[in-house]
């Protein structure tokens, strides 16, 4: 029985491949095996990176909060622990986007923790 190879799969395969890695630089772009490593490197970024961008927001919500906190005389630390207190069911994104983007909105619960 003559040798079967799949030829159509394999080339689907690559051309996947090398559609993923365009717009890479030299190399990177063209030669499938060369190719092939810079997608899987990428693509293991983007799943860690997916993971540390939530990491920074939580991060940068935490900052906002304490910026706008302290401008009311209170720090961080006690004024989550007021607002966890006070059973209000704000969460850290929320009273982030009041501290920068409706400051009066802050200040009223600043005032009703206190």
């Amino acid at each position: 029985m003559p040798r079967s190879v799949n030829s159509v799969a394999k080339r689907a395969r690559r051309k996947k491949i090398l559609k993923q890695a365009k717009g890479y630089f030299g190399r990177r772009k063209n030669v499938y095996t060369v190719a092939k490593n810079a997608v899987e490197k990428a693509m293991s970024y983007s799943y860690r990176d997916r993971k540390n961008n939530k990491r920074n927001f939580r991060g940068l919500w935490i900052q906002r909060i304490n910026a706008g906190a302290r401008q009311h005389g209170m720090s961080y630390s006690q004024f989550m622990g007021k607002v966890k207190a006070n059973n209000i069911e704000l969460n850290r994104k929320v009273l982030a986007d009041l501290a920068m983007n409706h400051p009066d909105a802050f200040k009223a619960v600043v005032d009703k923790v206190k």
